[in-house]
């Protein structure tokens, strides 16, 4: 049976548009070589991936030669943003109040990051 299409990036895709995004633009070699090396990847693995991206609409390429250069089509930004809006609608039913209020009420959450929210949320009132 064929793996579920996920339209958020699952930990391989994420690894490799953290390398594109930093790089702008490569071919799979180029990402391979830029991929932290635990777990090393095959190149048949990134490559796959690659593609799944590109179905995705998260990559695009153009030919060099015989080569292949994947860019992002979606930046980091609205990747993250996307993501967000899909936890927040399968866990917090469409609420970033009850997100927000999860992340307030973790006990392991720093003193110094609820003051940096506290303080955001104050400024974010303001306007």
């Amino acid at each position: 049976m064929p793996r579920r299409k996920t339209p958020t990036l699952t930990e391989a895709e994420l690894r490799i548009m953290n390398v594109l995004w930093q790089t702008g633009a490569a071919t799979v070699q180029q990402i391979l070589e830029g991929l932290a090396h635990r777990p090393p990847l095959a190149y048949n693995s990134v490559l796959t991936t690659v593609r799944v991206l590109e179905r995705k609409g998260y990559l695009g390429h153009v030919k060099d030669g015989r080569a292949h250069v994947y860019e992002p089509l979606i930046g980091r930004k609205d990747a993250m943003r996307s993501e967000i809006g899909h936890l927040v609608s399968r866990f917090f039913r469409n609420s970033h109040q009850a997100l927000v209020l999860n992340i307030l009420e973790d006990d392991e959450i720093a003193d110094e990051e609820l003051k940096r929210l506290r303080k955001m949320l104050e400024r974010q009132d303001r306007s």
